[in-house]
């Protein structure tokens, strides 16, 4: 054959297995032109897997099913000895070659070339013929000129492949942000991550463990597709654990075989849940390690650096996950007990109005007493009642004056309050529970509202009854809005002397009735739920700080109640 020949067949050749970029397509493709090309009865394409190390067949043509199962070491057999030296095989009698390894009956003579991929021989283009010395100098130089056209398609293949593949596992990172991220219950954001990062990193089994307050410890929260046995296995030691170590020093850590693996603390427990391979991947947040995330797979396997690139990636999403689940619980608890804070407020506040009502008969009915001037003769029985009656209703109006005494609102501490400030801190401390009523805060603050001198957190828990109630007349969602601005009393005042904060809802609306006794009537509340104290406790409050409330609204239009209060000057006080 001439050289010309030679190169019209090679090109016909190459436009053929160039044109997939499919992996496997693309194996077939060569394999099939190559056994074309040389008259060869059979042929295959043999890879090294980098993570076993046998040589595998790929792909083939005319052989059996089982010969295609058929896993050589490399150096093992004709093939394996192509693959070790880097060199081509020209047999022309296998049954007298003692390297050869049978894959298929009648075979009598093979071509194996290597498959050289920047230099490093991954893999053997094998032909087989039934014939004896079938195979010629010229074939074994059309086939390696061959091999190497079909190594710079494995090549495209390869790469193609993997970057296929990350774009697949970023699209599903990007997919599985958004499911973690959607809950904040702790318990519920950790099995999303598991179960997401199982499904993303095609694992066996997914566990991950988190540090305790000690640091001390790693305990496991959370699993996916992990047995009895390893549910119910004993806290790791972070100081003497394998998973210790990827907290320590905050990287990624793979081990091919962990139940061949002296480092693996429970190795019975790997054996019986049936993992092999394990990638571990600190969860980091704030540059500090909360604990790891791990992925199993059932056979040996090495991770590539994309998958490990991913994995972290997932961690860090899933720590702040983590970290905004925990926040949200501590918001939560936060809010409760603002809550009972409100609740003993109102106590103090219904006890003072229950005492005060006592008072007014008690002193009429002492006057009454006193007035009726009792006597009666010694040894009269009546004399030692009207003693102990006198003695009882002085003791009942001492009881009457410690509770008033005790329920007393307390005067504030005042100090320079920015009211902007507290409405926002307010609106983050209330923001999951308007959310979950599906109202929508608006805020219309004034930035450069003055300071008032005022007690914060007495300003902060009437601001906070506002928006509760407010949350109360919407049951069926709605809008809240806040408004602040500053205000001149009078008018003709040359700069601000007051702040205005407005509470503005789109909720049922109050009767003139009610608006009247809002910020007074306690034990008259025609409330249907709760009791009542909210506005009473508002109005106590902006009293003690010399502003007033005042309120507007109309059935069916909502409800407006703005609190007004002086704007005070910070005085510097020489020692």
């Amino acid at each position: 054959m001439s050289r010309y020949e030679r190169l019209q067949l090679l090109y016909q050749v190459s436009n053929v297995i160039h044109s997939t970029l499919e992996p496997q397509e693309a194996l077939q493709l060569i394999v099939s032109e190559a056994v074309r090309l040389m008259h060869a009865s059979s042929g295959s394409v043999v890879l090294i897997n980098p993570t076993s190390g046998f040589l595998e067949i790929h792909a083939s043509q005319n052989l059996p099913a089982a010969a295609t199962r058929l896993k050589l070491r490399v150096g093992e057999g004709i093939t394996g000895w192509v693959a070790r030296t880097g060199k081509p095989a020209r047999v022309g009698d296998v049954t007298q070659d003692p390297r050869y390894v049978m894959a298929r009956r009648g075979v009598r003579s093979e071509l194996a070339v290597p498959l050289e991929v920047n230099g490093e021989t991954r893999g053997v283009l094998n032909m087989d013929s039934d014939r004896a010395d079938a195979f010629t100098t010229e074939d074994q130089e059309l086939l390696q000129e061959l091999a190497v056209q079909a190594a710079k398609v494995i090549q495209n293949t390869w790469l193609y492949e993997q970057l296929r593949l990350k774009v697949h596992l970023f699209e599903s990172l990007a997919s599985v942000s958004r499911t973690i991220n959607s809950t904040l219950n702790l318990d519920e954001a950790l099995q999303a991550i598991t179960r997401e990062a199982s499904v993303l990193m095609r694992a066996r089994m997914c566990s991950l463990m988190m540090l305790d307050e000690s640091r001390e410890w790693l305990h496991l929260r959370a699993s996916y597709g992990a047995g009895e046995a390893y549910i119910n296995k004993p806290r790791l030691p972070v100081d003497d654990s394998l998973l210790g170590v990827v907290v320590r020093r905050k990287k990624p850590m793979q081990v091919a075989n962990v139940q061949e693996s002296s480092r693996y603390q429970h190795v019975e427990v790997a054996r019986c849940e049936g993992l092999v391979s394990l990638l571990s991947v600190p969860l980091i947040f704030a540059g500090q390690a909360i604990g790891t995330l791990s992925v199993y797979m059932s056979r040996p396997y090495n991770f590539s650096n994309e998958e490990i690139s991913i994995l972290s990636a997932l961690a860090g999403l899933s720590a702040i996950a983590i970290e905004k689940a925990r926040l949200y619980e501590r918001v939560v608890d936060v809010e409760e007990q603002l809550r009972q804070n409100e609740k003993l407020s109102a106590l103090g506040l219904l006890a003072a109005e229950v005492a005060h009502e006592i008072r007014n008969p008690l002193t009429v009915m002492k006057l009454l007493y006193h007035s009726l001037d009792l006597k009666f003769p010694d040894g009269d029985p009546r004399a030692k009642d009207a003693r102990i009656i006198d003695a009882k209703i002085e003791h009942l109006n001492k009881i009457v004056e410690q509770i008033l005494a005790f329920a007393r609102t307390t005067e504030p501490k005042l100090a320079p309050v920015n009211l902007n400030e507290l409405v926002d801190e307010l609106g983050l401390l209330v923001r999951h529970k308007l959310a979950n009523q599906n109202i929508r805060l608006v805020r219309q603050l004034q930035p450069d509202l003055p300071v008032v001198m005022g007690d914060a957190p007495q300003l902060e828990q009437a601001f906070l009854n506002l928006i509760l109630n407010a949350a109360e007349a919407m049951p069926d969602g709605g809008t809240l809005t806040v408004k602040s601005g500053a205000i001149r009393l009078p008018r003709s005042s040359p700069r601000a002397t007051h702040v205005a904060v407005e509470f503005k809802d789109t909720g049922g609306g109050m009767s003139k009735e009610v608006q009247e006794r809002a910020f007074t009537a306690v034990l008259s509340t025609t409330k249907a739920k709760g009791t009542g104290l909210g506005l009473a406790i508002v109005g106590r409050i902006i009293e003690t700080h010399h502003g007033n409330v005042r309120i507007k609204s109309q059935i069916g239009s909502g409800t407006t109640i703005r609190i007004t209060l002086p704007v005070n000057k910070v005085r510097c006080v020489a020692d």
